[in-house]
């Protein structure tokens, strides 16, 4: 359950980190109230998880979901650039997850 509660947290992660270019520097009500809601719901996930999952492995995998999501968001949608460099190294960020999960002892 607490893997299931680390990945919500880090899709939520994705979505908050995701709307703030919409809060326009939080003068927006609307975006801003969507993003302090996603922003607390991610961290209250967070923190359930860390009930059982090692803090450090926790906050990393919370920390590369967010990551890897939101970079993979800005490419498909906002024209970020997926060139083969920073492609690479968002494959080496899953790898590092992967890594974590597996060595985490949970």
């Amino acid at each position: 359950m607490a893997w299931i509660l680390l990945v919500f947290a880090g899709a939520l992660e994705v979505a908050w980190a995701t709307t703030l270019p919409a809060t326009q520097g939080l003068t927006r009500l609307w975006p801003t109230t969507a993003f302090v809601a996603m922003l607390a719901a991610s961290m209250y996930a967070l923190s359930l998880a860390t009930r059982t999952i090692p803090l450090g492995t926790a906050y990393a995998v919370w920390v590369g979901i967010g990551a890897l999501g939101t970079a993979v968001v800005g490419i498909a949608w906002h024209g970020d650039p997926a060139t083969l460099p920073r492609l690479l190294f968002l494959a080496l960020l899953v790898v590092a997850v992967l890594g974590l999960k597996a060595t985490s002892g949970h």
